[in-house]
């Protein structure tokens, strides 16, 4: 298991927040941790720590008065680290090739694929054709629900989970499950999961998700959300099975949590 560094910018700032709690009208978000420092401080903290394949996320859609701020300091961080790290947030396939000009690995992409509750195979391909397979992660960040949408695709369970969109404020109708991954897996180089529902909140992983992604075998699978506690962080590797690579954000002292920075790299290795 792998420790994924992340650097989250919101309203030109680096912040850690509640991920349920995210709206795009007023620009608002329950905030855990509002840095002082720049993004770029960030990328080079992570660079002297020797990491890389973690992921810049830009919260405010392209129509907010702060995405030129927000996008401002994620390319500052790209740039301090070319080649290392992987970005999403409003991506789609007439600005992807900018971002990978700009240092990006990857691109990292949801809204611009699941629109009005669906896969929009179009669209991936477009992003396919313009960036490659090598340089896409679909980012699968998914909420719990008891949602009345059938499901032919997968396998009956006993908790759903079904992909959020929208900076995690829309629900599609596509469940998440191995048949899924198996399918999307075809377009992409890796998967990045947010557990929505406990992102930011430091209280505990969604088990049943983790335990499902360790049981597929596929392409690299990053989980974020919910980690609190060292316990955390090594129940993730055990339900995981060593497959599913960590982000852990709020909870790191880094951003004003109570996990240490090198204790919690150290449970991932």
């Amino acid at each position: 298991m792998r420790f994924r560094p992340c650097i989250d910018i919101h309203n030109g700032k680096v912040k850690q927040i509640v991920g349920g709690s995210l709206q795009d009208k007023g620009d608002r978000a329950k905030e855990n941790f509002v840095s002082e420092k720049d993004a770029g401080y960030y990328a080079d903290f992570y660079k002297k720590a020797g990491l890389d394949g973690g992921h810049i996320i830009m919260l405010n859609p392209r129509s907010s008065f702060y995405y030129e701020a927000t996008k401002k300091q994620a390319l500052l961080a790209l740039g301090r680290q070319p080649g290392r790290w992987q970005i999403g947030g409003g991506i789609n396939e007439q600005n992807a090739a900018q971002f990978l000009d700009a240092g990006a690995s990857h691109v990292i992409v949801t809204s611009y694929v699941f629109r009005d509750g669906q896969i929009y195979y179009d669209n991936l391909e477009k992003l396919l054709r313009e960036v490659g397979r090598e340089h896409l992660v679909l980012d699968l960040s998914c909420r719990a629900a008891g949602r009345k949408v059938p499901d032919l695709n997968c396998q009956p369970a006993s908790k759903s989970y079904y992909i959020v969109t929208d900076r995690w404020q829309k629900f599609t109708d596509v469940r998440l499950c191995p048949e899924v991954l198996d399918e999307l897996s075809a377009y992409c180089d890796e998967f990045l999961i947010h557990a929505a529902d406990v992102e930011g909140k430091a209280q505990g992983i969604e088990q049943e998700l983790v335990r499902m992604l360790g049981d597929w075998k596929g392409i690299p699978v990053t989980y974020a959300g919910g980690v609190g506690t060292y316990e955390d962080i090594r129940l993730l590797g055990r339900l995981g099975r060593g497959h599913v690579d960590v982000t852990v954000g709020s909870a790191l002292d880094l951003f004003g949590g109570k996990l240490s920075f090198e204790e919690v790299v150290r449970c991932c290795s």
